[in-house]
């Protein structure tokens, strides 16, 4: 929920039980948040609070009645499920005001006041703090594991619902969808929209309403937090490409019919990418056994708590995203094509740098080189030049590899460019796949002016010439 003007439709100062109305806190698409002081003064009731609105005026009788099951739902949930890692819910009261038709027979949850959510966070200009997303990460898995231990799916996980409380710790919030597991899933009942498009796993697309609504299973959550992991440390992008919920989520379903690859940007660090890689398993029997609970045993497991490993121990600041072969029309469309972001180490060493090439005599050039695509999908329809399998070529090797420092010549897969000297200490660049180089290539711009040139990673090529190294 966007907190915004239309949040302002509880008078301040309106009483509700023992707590007066305060200042707006959200607004969605089915309630109002807003702040909440006590009124009563004792040290046993918590001074602020957050009061959650669910009006049910102007709602058919079948909305009304879901509405209210929600409600229900989440008051019991919020009773019977007490962790430190789930919001608390304190209280619920239906109103009852005639004179006030929007606010007549609303139901208000009582709960804890958080400090903001973690779709803010990911908002703001000051970014997280070193170590921030994998502590954050760990806790929500703490909720989910509890929460599936106890037999219930969320079935709503994202940012929005995940709330940082004043002292930076985390709570699983929103518990109006969630389904209480009958064997091996629940089911929600009452109404669309059952989840967030942007979050659901691609089966809940096309999931079939059986007489007592669509199932829901805990692999939805996984896939979700799959999502989450992403967004945490791309700044809130997803993994999957397009404009609006509705393109990614297409794109979402290309992937789990085996017609796209997965593309996690390498911004994400390898531990995280491994178990993002898993949690989007593209079916729920692929996802079935990576539970909350065996999650959250590997990141225990892995050395700071599940950070970036021995590179985060060795001191290394957090890698530069560098984009490679995005369209080159824009540099915010390059920076969201994830299948096309790479990183690039701030270490320069080559100990390990796999296709550093020490033992390449220097010895007279030119040489052809053929493009390689490491993506299976762009080697097979190199004939299509799809611009999406199009990769760079820099105007300087020892630059960030951005849109900005990219040719406007692009080459694909297959493509054979003539190679002039090798340059064995440029920017460090890795592959989707990791394989990381140091060493670039000075080539003939192909279809350019008579001496034109630019340069091109040698990991983007399985060739090895001898070439002179250039001066």
């Amino acid at each position: 929920m966007n907190r915004g003007a239309e949040a302002e439709r509880v008078p301040a100062g309106y009483r509700v039980g023992d707590w007066e109305v305060g200042a707006p806190i959200a607004d969605g698409g089915w309630g109002w948040v807003y702040e909440g002081r006590s009124v009563r003064g004792s040290d046993d009731h918590p001074a602020v609070v957050a009061l959650k609105f669910l009006p049910t005026s102007g709602l058919a009788p079948q909305q009304a009645r879901g509405l209210l099951e929600c409600a229900h739902r989440e008051r019991e949930f919020g009773r019977r499920a007490r962790h430190p890692r789930l919001i608390r819910v304190l209280d619920s009261l239906v109103l009852n005001e005639p004179d006030h038709p929007e606010l007549d027979g609303a139901i208000v949850l009582v709960m804890e006041r958080a400090e903001r959510s973690l779709r803010q966070l990911l908002g703001g200009e000051a970014g997280l703090a070193d170590g921030q997303a994998e502590r954050i990460l760990t806790q929500i898995c703490e909720g989910l594991a509890h929460l599936h231990d106890l037999g219930w799916v969320h079935g709503d996980l994202k940012p929005d619902n995940v709330l940082l409380m004043a002292d930076g710790s985390v709570r699983l919030s929103d518990f109006g969808l969630a389904s209480e597991l009958d064997g091996t899933h629940g089911t929600h009942a009452w109404m669309p929209p059952l989840g967030t498009p942007d979050y659901l796993p691609p089966e809940r697309w096309k999931a079939p309403l059986g007489e007592r609504g669509v199932q829901a299973r805990p692999s939805a959550d996984i896939w979700a937090l799959g999502i989450m992991v992403h967004q945490m440390f791309t700044g809130g992008i997803s993994p999957f490409p397009g404009a609006t919920p509705a393109a990614r989520g297409a794109a979402a379903q290309e992937y789990a019919g085996g017609r796209a690859p997965l593309r996690l940007d390498p911004a994400v660090p390898p531990f995280w990418r491994d178990l993002a890689t898993d949690c989007l398993a593209p079916t729920h029997e692929a996802r079935a056994a990576c539970t909350a609970g065996a999650l959250l045993a590997r990141i225990g497991a892995e050395p700071q708590g599940g950070g970036t490993g021995a590179a985060r121990a060795n001191g290394h600041r957090r890698r530069r995203r560098v984009v490679l072969g995005a369209a080159a029309a824009t540099a915010l469309c390059a920076a969201t094509v994830a299948g096309w972001v790479y990183v690039a180490d701030d270490n320069s060493a080559t100990r390990n740098d796999p296709v550093h090439a020490e033992n390449v005599s220097d010895t007279a050039g030119p040489a052809p080189i053929t493009v390689y695509n490491v993506e299976p999908t762009c080697r097979a329809h190199a004939a299509d030049r799809d611009q999406q399998c199009s990769l760079g070529l820099a105007i300087d090797p020892l630059k960030p590899y951005t849109v900005a420092n990219v040719v406007a010549t692009r080459v694909w897969h297959g493509d054979v460019l003539t190679a002039q000297c090798r340059l064995p200490q440029g920017l460090p660049v890795t592959d989707e796949f990791g394989t990381r180089s140091t060493e670039w290539y000075k080539v003939r711009l192909p279809g350019g002016a008579a001496g034109a040139t630019a340069w091109f990673p040698a990991v983007r090529t399985k060739d090895r010439p001898a070439l002179p190294t250039c001066r």
